[in-house]
């Protein structure tokens, strides 16, 4: 069946890839491991790009080389969203009792990649560009589009869980759901070692 892949990529990054060795996940090799009867024809990844931070300035870095990575996919398209950053002030814990306390917090906000995928998913559907639909993704606020991709549009849906535990929102709502287990990304790594049009590449030192 014609499939495309919808993957909210920090959703999958914090659910199944953070604090793992498997960060370096060719897209394309993992979703034929876990739908090996299914055409896939697209995948969509859905990020934001990332800023320095004092204690992690190379962050950005490794973001544009592993994005450099999936542009070697002839499947894969990335689409961007966009951060917020902003200062505000947050309550702190403190005992039962004391006086509340306040902190001034960098806030970061990652913005436009649940609805970039939302309207991906459902202009595609519209489209007739699939017979099934897999969405990398846990946030039941996909609920509103995969219904009215399966209720009125007549697609299958289905979902690759990258959290321990699925949304109890979606399941009843969904065709079928897979777990992305560690066994899965540590076979569909890219090598260390690459190269596309511009030159040679390597995996960051520390993924």
């Amino acid at each position: 069946m014609r499939t495309n892949i919808y993957v909210d990529g920090f959703n999958l990054y914090y659910g199944a890839l953070r604090k793992t060795p498997h960060r370096w996940v060719n897209l394309d090799a993992l979703f034929q491991f876990l739908l090996p009867k299914n055409t896939i024809q697209e995948i969509k990844y859905f990020t934001a790009l990332v800023s320095a931070r004092p204690n992690d300035p190379s962050q950005p870095q490794r973001q544009q080389l592993y994005l450099r990575a999936l542009a070697t996919l002839p499947k894969v398209s990335v689409h961007l969203g966009y951060f917020l950053v902003h200062e505000v002030t947050m309550p702190l814990v403190v005992a039962h009792g004391q006086a509340q306390q306040y902190a001034r917090v960098i806030k970061t906000e990652e913005k436009g990649s649940d609805v970039n995928l939302a309207t991906h998913l459902l202009h595609d559907a519209h489209m007739d560009r699939f017979d099934v639909a897999v969405v990398v993704s846990n946030d039941s606020d996909l609920l509103g589009t995969i219904k009215i991709v399966r209720n009125e549009l007549g697609k299958k849906v289905g979902v690759l869980n990258p959290q321990k535990n699925p949304s109890r929102a979606i399941l009843p709502h969904i065709d079928f759901i897979k777990q992305i287990r560690s066994g899965a990304l540590s076979a569909s790594q890219f090598p260390d070692n690459m190269q596309d049009a511009t030159g040679n590449f390597t995996k960051p030192a520390r993924w």
